[in-house]
């Protein structure tokens, strides 16, 4: 038989174009697993989120176009803020390996208390707003008391003060709500805009300079050290994408009002906490804490103390992202501490790539998963669908990344490496 157009004997075109397929296949392959093993293992975790940002996105803006619109996405930036700032106090109690379930309760304690002072009581409100901090403080504090002293479980712990909290809330506001100033610090922290493009651009010129001063320290640190670090093309690689994202979303804000004060003042507060958390003793000593307490006490880590601090650390967050709602709402009311706030704060900081496991976290987590939480609502309120279907999506997204965050520490279990 003859072989015409340099096809070998016994092949016919179907089989060439099948191992062509199956080429390229295999190499898209090998792409992925290159880029894989080019995140880190906390990246890793919140890739799933990243993918879920990506197709809620495109869902609801295919659904209605005016969901990618500066006006919504500055919306959704502000909105974010108050459970974003409640999921980034969690993540500490998360990465011990306990649950606060009385965040929600006391988010709503605190602008309860807050409005009560201010409002009815005459109390200045630069002090009622201090009041109303430390009530999340003193809260996190009894609550983590107890349970490093009597060693009882923390989601009991945590479920009794969410009853007790409740019941303060409603004594403090039992008419429902109490409305606050229009013109009021607390009023202005989700209503002020900084206008100036300048004020966009130079934040977001700002962390992508920090990032790759921070991740050439880092690696320079690990060189000298004699460990892998990253590669200078890499860091400024990544630099760079992250550059662009920044300058991407500044721009977008600064097509309706410009930079909202509540979106800085969350990013700063982030970008502490997490460098507390990674960079700090007392943040080691809570990862230590978290990857199991006789290893973390015979490490010298002062368990006892550990805990309880965690807890303030949620309680005193709780109680400021709960004046973020109260502002939001120019008021303070009794539905600001219902469940929905505890669900989306914890689905935030899981789904963002905190383990429940323990050991594991990053405070940006909490940022990128309250950003999918807070789109799925946004979407929903465009389109004009209920709770009972956004609760039951969340619930969905929850699930996901409760699975996720199981697979990938049975995976790291087997490499040795949990």
């Amino acid at each position: 038989m003859a072989v015409t157009g340099g096809e070998r004997q016994g092949e016919t075109p179907p089989a060439r174009e099948t191992r062509g397929t199956l080429g390229g296949v295999q190499l898209t392959r090998a792409y992925a697993e290159a880029a894989w093993h080019l995140l880190r293992p906390g990246e890793r975790r919140a890739l799933p989120a990243v993918l879920g940002l990506g197709v809620t996105w495109l869902i609801f803006q295919s659904l209605d176009g005016n969901f990618l619109s500066p006006r919504n996405l500055s919306g959704i930036s502000v909105d974010m803020v108050g459970t974003g700032l409640i999921a980034a106090g969690i993540i500490f109690v998360l990465v011990i390996g306990e649950i606060d379930l009385s965040i929600g309760s006391l988010s709503g304690l605190s602008g309860a208390a807050f409005a009560s002072l201010n409002v009815n009581n005459g109390v200045p409100e630069w002090l009622a707003i201090i009041l109303g901090v430390l009530t999340g403080t003193a809260a996190g504090a009894i609550q983590g008391f107890l349970f490093a002293r009597t060693g009882a479980p923390a989601f009991a712990i945590t479920l009794a003060g969410l009853l007790v909290w409740i019941g303060l809330t409603l004594l403090l506001n039992p008419n429902g709500t109490i409305d606050i100033s229009d013109h009021g610090i607390v009023a202005s922290l989700t209503s002020h805009y900084f206008h100036d493009a300048w004020a966009g651009y130079g934040l977001a010129a700002l962390g992508a300079a920090v990032y790759l001063l921070a991740a050439y320290r880092r690696a320079r640190r690990r060189k000298i050290a004699g460990v892998p670090y990253q590669a200078l093309g890499a860091i400024w690689a990544r630099s760079a994408f992250l550059g662009a994202i920044a300058f991407a979303a500044a721009w977008e804000l600064n097509q309706f009002q410009g930079l909202p004060l509540a979106l800085l003042i969350f990013l700063v507060v982030v970008a502490g906490l997490d460098f507390v958390l990674h960079h700090t003793l007392y943040g080691r000593a809570v990862i230590a804490l978290g990857g199991g307490v006789e290893a973390a006490r015979r490490a010298g880590v002062d368990v006892y103390r550990s805990r309880i601090s965690v807890f303030i650390v949620s309680g005193t967050l709780a109680a400021v992202g709960g004046l973020f709602v109260t502002s939001r709402f120019v008021s303070a009311t009794q539905s600001s501490d219902n469940g929905q706030t505890l669900i989306n704060a914890i689905a935030a900081a899981v789904l963002g790539g905190t383990s429940l496991f323990g050991g594991r976290g990053t405070i940006w987590s909490a940022l990128l998963g309250v950003l999918v939480i807070q789109s799925i609502a946004s979407g929903m309120a465009l389109l004009g669908t209920g709770l009972p279907l956004q609760f039951m999506i969340t619930g969905g997204v929850l699930s996901v990344a409760v699975i996720v965050d199981s697979l990938l520490r049975r995976a790291q279990q087997a490499r040795g490496r949990a």
